[in-house]
């Protein structure tokens, strides 16, 4: 399976920290898929992989979705066209974040 190329609006670049827990920092872009909503009622939010710069905007191809088995949602995750990761390097580089549920992640290639 391929995940589809999405457009990642990008509300926490990288670099920055989190509005309502500043003890969060993001050393990743991460951001929603405007129109696409998830199971909590909002647009839905998700990692971008392989920029390492901030970006106010990115799109790529959705390489993973981590499901995260204590909240009602899961993240996707987007990396540039032809980029891979394993789970691995995925779980490490969420860590900062996904460090606060119990979660899977599953690769779509």
């Amino acid at each position: 399976m391929i995940g589809p190329i999405v457009t990642v609006t990008v509300d926490r670049p990288l670099g920055s920290y989190h509005p309502e827990h500043p003890d969060i920092y993001y050393p990743v872009n991460y951001g929603y898929i405007e129109g696409t909503m998830a199971a909590d009622g909002e647009e839905e939010d998700a990692y971008i992989l392989g920029v390492n710069v901030p970006v106010s905007q990115f799109t790529g191809r959705i390489i993973a979705i981590i499901h995260r088995d204590d909240d009602i949602e899961h993240k996707w995750v987007v990396a540039p066209e032809g980029a891979a990761f394993t789970v691995e390097e995925i779980k490490s580089l969420t860590l900062f974040q996904e460090q606060y549920f119990k979660s899977n992640i599953s690769l779509l290639y």
